[in-house]
């Protein structure tokens, strides 16, 4: 009987062992996701009313700066933000610039839209990474 206790009382153990891992593991999966910022995701972050809506809002409210308008200046800067879980846009920098505030212009910009409408991932907002080109071309040459 004694023979037979052993390797039951064994498998009972392994069997709590893995459980109790698999436990802690889901918890630190969750705790880890919180602050992660993510740049593919199974939903993209999307401004209100989407492209076309960003696009027109982009037209509507940059201002050439006049300094680069002076030199000719024209050509694309790139903005990064985070869109936050609540859709608010947080560290808003310039990665690429042209010179003479139109990178000041892209970051002021940014700063002026409405929430966005956060990214998901597994159907829970998460942070997202976005980079947005932002084009600078003159119509009167």
């Amino acid at each position: 009987m004694n023979k037979l206790l052993k390797p039951l009382s064994l498998f009972a153990a392994l069997i709590m062992v893995f459980a109790f891992s698999l436990n802690v593991n889901a918890q630190v999966d969750k705790s880890d996701n919180s602050d992660v910022v993510f740049t593919v995701v199974e939903n993209e972050a999307e401004f209100p009313g989407g492209l076309e809506a960003m696009n027109r809002f982009l037209a509507e409210n940059i201002k050439y700066p006049t300094l680069a308008k002076q030199k000719n200046i024209e050509g694309k800067v790139i903005i990064s933000f985070i869109v936050e879980k609540n859709g608010t846009l947080t560290d808003i920098r310039t990665i690429k610039d042209i010179g003479e505030g139109c990178g000041d212009e892209g970051v002021r910009i940014v700063k002026l839209m409405p929430k966005w409408k956060p990214a998901k991932q597994k159907g829970q907002p998460v942070r997202q990474q976005f980079l947005l080109p932002i084009s600078f071309v003159l119509t009167n040459k």
